[in-house]
């Protein structure tokens, strides 16, 4: 049975505290599946303006302190505990988990760029030799192939299905398609493909360590800068938090 989770708020959204997600998630799948969100400080400043986005944050099963602002806004809020978990390193735990024990069922990949999603499964099949693909579709597909898409999907019913549209496309997404898999869990990854096919490097250790991966990402994607003005907008809204619970 899944570990029950600690629920915690950051700007009136879910985070879900868990000592080991990955358990809670390979539990879950024996239980009716589960959604996942990964929740940064952007996405948090997002999902407090699109009441659409908030309202599918809000219905994950496991919302993930994905951020170091987020974690760092928890343990203002007295959540000494808590720790960043990057969602990237979330779906690689599961990843390998699903190629340790293949009875958890087959993965499905959805998104990127022509190309990208093929690499980052033949990528895993050389780190997880146990896991098996039952479906790799890139994020260009025409309306015809996207039902072809979803035919197989429902057809594989895989146990994994990991999206790669973006926030907030891929939890769009999900929401409308989670009933065509209900026992799968299904995580939105942003641009995980892209890292794991090569195309892309993730920050070097330093750079995570001290919670500016944020900061190496701009400097590979220079066009996020609008996106990034989420993050000292975050902050300013921890600061007014911490200074209203301190006057409580």
């Amino acid at each position: 049975m899944a570990s029950s989770l600690t629920t915690a708020s950051v700007l009136k959204l879910p985070v879900h505290l868990v000592d080991d997600y990955t358990q809670w998630l390979l539990d879950r799948r024996q239980q009716g599946g589960a959604q996942v969100v990964t929740l940064n400080a952007e996405m948090a400043i997002q999902g407090e303006r699109d009441p659409r986005l908030g309202e599918a944050i809000r219905q994950a099963d496991l919302c993930i302190p994905d951020g170091a602002g987020v974690a760092l806004y928890l343990k203002f809020r007295g959540y000494r505990q808590v720790r960043r978990v990057p969602g990237i390193e979330l779906a690689e735990s599961v990843l390998t988990a699903f190629g340790r024990s293949p009875q958890h069922g087959t993965v499905w990949c959805y998104g990127g760029q022509p190309g990208i999603a093929e690499t980052a499964a033949r990528e895993w099949e050389q780190r997880a030799p146990g896991i098996q693909f039952s479906g790799v579709y890139h994020g260009f597909l025409d309306q015809a192939a996207r039902s072809q898409m979803l035919d197989a999907m429902r057809s594989a019913q895989p146990g994994l299905i990991l999206v790669a549209l973006g926030v907030p496309r891929q939890e769009y997404w999900i929401a409308e398609h989670r009933h065509l898999c209900p026992d799968a869990i299904w995580i939105g990854v942003g641009g995980s493909f892209d890292i794991w096919s090569g195309t892309k490097e993730r920050a070097p250790a330093w750079f995570c360590n001290n919670n500016l991966e944020w900061l190496y990402r701009l400097y590979q994607e220079p066009w996020r800068w609008k996106r990034m003005l989420a993050l000292p907008q975050f902050a300013w809204r921890a600061f007014l938090e911490t200074v209203r619970m301190a006057r409580a």
